[in-house]
This record gives structure tokens, C-alpha cells and sequence, in this order.
């Protein structure tokens, strides 16, 4: 729950726990434990509604970013998604529903072709040997297939945009030549970029990058033509802000090896 200057979003989850491993985040360390059916999605936003509305007001927006990849529980997703801008269902508008994804191509084609909700993918690299390691899914879908599917798939749809997400690790993705490539990698895309600050937690290898360098990094973005947010941490006092959520218990997805030119910063 994230109320922001008269605007209130809930964060829903797709599954228990995450089969996509990615390496800064504490959810992947828990592996996947189970897919949520629709109606224990959907009845996460109307919990929110009935628990928080009359504290908050109305709840404006829906993300599909707490724990899981919505796009592996696809089937379930595309139908709580629906029921939630049904206007027999929860009514919500469908750019206020927006569902996230590391990168799985298939399910983000049929996604986009499927329903009207928001996309967003999670970026968090310029490279493949970085999106690799941190985001083991791009090696079945590398950014080329990613950012060419994407390119593809918007160009059909007017008004359309996708929401990157980059996760901003210290000395890992943040230096002004990843910038640089991001500028690149992303032409052809109608798209905004969401910076985000990365919240540490237990294990983590990963530091954040210090907010000045962020800013600097936004702007070398902007001057690239592109928009851009910058999402500060809220929530990481109580382990509930991005990437935090879960509880692996004695069983732990394996921490991947580190590239060598990254080992330093790390």
C-alpha cells in the first residue's frame, strides 16, 4: 500500500515466493512455492479496499509487483487483471492496472495482445553478460529479443507505452555509459523509465547506488530525449518495499556466480 499525494496503489502478488531467481532480490531466494488462483489475486485489491478506503479514500491504482512473475502464472493473471477493470468487477481504469514483468516473451506477447491493463518490464541492465547474472531469465529471452518484441508489439498499438523499471545497484548497472546505452537500447519504444532505489536485505551482495549518482543518471537520460521517474525507497524500515517481500526459510534458490569485473564493487 503506497499512498502518494492523493494518489493511493496497491501492490498485489501473483504467486508465493518466485521461480526467476533474480539476484537482488530477497522474494527470488525463496524459489516458487505455489501460483495464486485468480480469485485469491483479485481478493487481495478488495481486501485493500475494504481494510483501507475509509483511511485513504479510494485506491487509484493496482501493480502487479509484489511477490512472483505475473507472466508465469499468466492464465491467472489475465483473468484477475480483467475482473479488476470490469466495470461489473472492481472498476478500475484499465492505465491503472499495470502488470510487471522480468522478460518472459512469450507471455508478455500474448499479454499485450489479450488485455488493455499497463505493462511493465523490469530492465535493470544494459548488457546481457550484466542481465545474465542478475536476471538469469535473459538467457532464454536476452534484451535483444526482449526490446525487439517490445518494439514490434507497440508500434501496433497506438497510445501505448511500457514502464521500464531499472533497479539501481552500486557499480553493477549504474555507471553513465549503462546511461548511455539505455538511451539506445530503448529508441523505437514508447516508454518512461522508472528508476528505483535498491532496498537491501539479508544476504543481499548488492549495495545501492548514492542518490546524487541516481540524479545524475536521470539526468543524463533526460537529455536523451527520455522520461523519466525516480522512485525512492518507502517501506524498507519494515522489509516491505521492493524486492523485500518474502520469507525464504531453510530452502534458498543458489546465488549465482559474480563476474569477475564485478566482484570489486560487490
Amino acid at each position: 500500500m503506497e499512498p502518494v499525494r492523493g494518489r493511493t496503489t496497491i501492490c498485489v502478488s501473483s504467486q508465493v515466493g518466485c521461480a526467476m531467481n533474480c539476484q537482488f532480490c530477497f522474494t527470488g531466494r525463496m524459489g516458487l512455492r505455489k501460483h495464486l488462483s485468480t480469485a485469491e489475486i483479485v481478493e487481495q485489491a478488495v481486501f485493500a479496499r475494504r481494510l483501507f478506503s475509509d483511511e485513504l479514500g479510494s485506491i487509484n491504482n493496482v501493480v502487479f509487483m509484489g511477490m512472483g512473475e505475473p507472466f508465469h502464472n499468466i492464465d491467472n493473471v489475465i483473468k484477475a487483471s480483467a475482473i479488476m477493470v470490469d466495470e461489473q468487477g472492481l472498476h478500475f481504469s484499465p492505465r491503472k492496472v499495470t502488470v510487471s514483468t522480468s522478460g518472459l516473451v512469450p507471455q508478455l506477447k500474448r499479454f499485450l495482445q489479450e488485455s488493455n491493463c499497463s505493462l511493465a518490464v523490469s530492465l535493470n541492465a544494459t548488457t546481457d553478460e550484466v542481465r545474465n547474472w542478475i536476471m538469469p531469465i535473459n538467457r532464454k529471452y536476452n534484451l535483444n529479443l526482449l526490446l525487439g518484441t517490445l518494439r514490434e508489439e507497440l508500434n501496433l498499438r497506438q497510445k501505448q507505452i511500457v514502464l521500464f523499471e531499472y533497479v539501481m545497484l552500486s557499480g553493477v548497472n549504474d555507471s553513465m555509459d549503462d546511461a548511455k546505452r539505455l538511451i539506445e537500447l530503448v529508441q523505437g519504444i514508447p516508454c518512461k523509465i522508472n528508476l528505483i532505489s535498491f532496498n537491501p536485505h539479508g544476504g543481499s551482495q548488492f549495495k545501492p547506488t548514492p542518490d546524487d549518482k541516481i540524479i545524475e543518471f536521470r539526468n543524463v537520460l533526460i537529455q536523451g530525449g527520455l522520461t523519466v521517474f525516480v522512485r525512492l525507497s518507502r517501506g524498507d524500515d519494515q522489509m516491505a518495499a521492493c524486492g523485500q517481500l518474502g520469507e525464504p526459510g531453510g530452502y534458498q534458490l543458489p546465488l549465482l556466480r559474480v563476474p569477475e569485473k564485478f566482484q570489486v564493487a560487490l
